[in-house]
């Protein structure tokens, strides 16, 4: 029978795990780290491209393993546990921010990391926890996140919906962001040659009128944008930057630097430049032709 910790189950030490039983063990369920990519809160990792780690992609070690007692592919691993005489045990996430991610935390603790500790506070049982980071080195602060059942709920619900993906052997949806593109190159690295016609289909036609739709608005909102940055180049003439209430720009020109003249070396040394070449695996280019009408 399974050890009983807090609330959780106690599936496994690490003490003595291997590498390999680890990753066995990783891929019954959603850890903690998971919860914001399985619901699609997550600015680094797409449910497409977690699904793609849940179901063969390699994944990083960590220290523990806790189950929730119910839903069983929910796991989490603590940085630490901290007991306070008056409000008993709670969890502490210890995290580091650059600099330039201190936005980040102005208005509190970032959408992932909030589905991380709340997915902690789930699996736990525990009623509150502290999430520790340090800013650019200098900056220490410390948030609290009390345990809210309806968030939790809600949690439970969308990484229910996450994780039938994984047992069902479903693709997620792609989400739009940079990861999700990546997941699918990594899907489909190779394009087979065939045309597949979808001038009959309703699905494919609307999808195909929305990417022409939505192109049609990226290209004017970028002339707009031209448009207005041009005007105020010329407002700044030969200055270097201009200051307004709500931040500033600068124009300014970058240092010069030295390029090698391949044309140049390609006509006096092919020979060297044959050497000193490597082969590069292209890439799947997504190109929109749309037909011409006649005049």
């Amino acid at each position: 029978m399974a050890e009983r910790y807090a609330q959780a189950i106690r599936l496994a030490s690490t003490l003595k795990l291997s590498r390999d039983e680890w990753l066995r063990i990783r891929q019954l369920g959603i850890g903690s780290s998971d919860a914001a990519p399985a619901i699609g809160l997550s600015p680094y990792k797409c449910p497409l491209s977690l699904w793609l780690e849940k179901t063969g992609r390699k994944v990083r070690r960590v220290n523990a393993v806790l189950q929730h007692p119910t839903h069983r592919f929910m796991l989490a691993n603590l940085d630490r546990e901290v007991r306070c005489p008056e409000e008993g045990w709670g969890i502490l996430e210890i995290k580091t921010a650059s600099y330039h991610s201190a936005p980040q935390w102005e208005e509190g603790i970032p959408v992932a990391y909030q589905c991380q500790v709340l997915h902690q506070l789930a699996v736990t049982g525990h009623d509150w926890a502290d999430v520790a980071v340090l800013i650019g080195g200098q900056d220490f602060r410390i948030y609290r996140v009390n345990r809210d059942e309806d968030k939790i709920a809600d949690l439970i619900a969308r990484e229910t919906v996450f994780w039938q993906h994984v047992l069902l052997d479903t693709q997620p949806a792609p989400d739009g962001s940079d990861d999700a593109g990546a997941a699918l190159s990594w899907l489909f690295p190779r394009d087979d040659g065939q045309t597949i016609d979808l001038s009959e289909s309703i699905e494919g036609n609307r999808l195909f009128s929305a990417l022409l739709a939505e192109r049609q608005r990226k290209e004017d909102a970028e002339a707009r944008e031209a448009a207005i940055r041009q005007q105020i180049q010329n407002v700044l003439g030969h200055a270097s930057a201009a200051v307004f209430q709500s931040g500033r720009i600068t124009w300014k020109r970058a240092k010069d630097r030295v390029a090698p003249d391949v044309e140049r070396l390609s006509q006096d040394h092919p020979a060297l430049l044959a050497q000193y070449s490597k082969s590069i695996a292209g890439s799947r280019r997504f190109v929109i032709q749309t037909e011409r009408k006649a005049s």
